[in-house]
């Protein structure tokens, strides 16, 4: 197991360690959720889900646009760009 991480890509290696990141977070706040036991609190731990998601999509998308940025041309990164605008304005509107 240890040579098979060792001749991961950086970048993919990064990307999948945020995603690792953000899935032991939604898994910490169902957790807190159950412990809780109570509505406001669980909603008040889903709106903060709500910030924590798109942070990590941007985070990931940025790490993967930069490793692959010179074989595309500005007219795809521009559509890449728009892409994950309207990814976010779908999240918060």
């Amino acid at each position: 197991m240890k040579h098979y991480l060792a001749n991961l890509d950086p970048t993919v290696r990064s990307m999948a360690l945020l995603r690792f990141l953000s899935a032991s977070i939604e898994m910490t706040a169902a957790i807190l959720m159950l412990v809780f036991n109570d509505v406001r609190k669980a909603v008040l731990i889903n709106s903060l889900l709500a910030i924590v998601g798109p942070i990590i999509f941007l985070l990931t998308m940025t790490i993967g646009i930069f490793q692959i940025a010179e074989q595309l041309s500005y007219a795809k990164l521009i559509f890449i760009a728009i892409g994950a605008a309207f990814i976010l304005i779908g999240i918060y509107k």
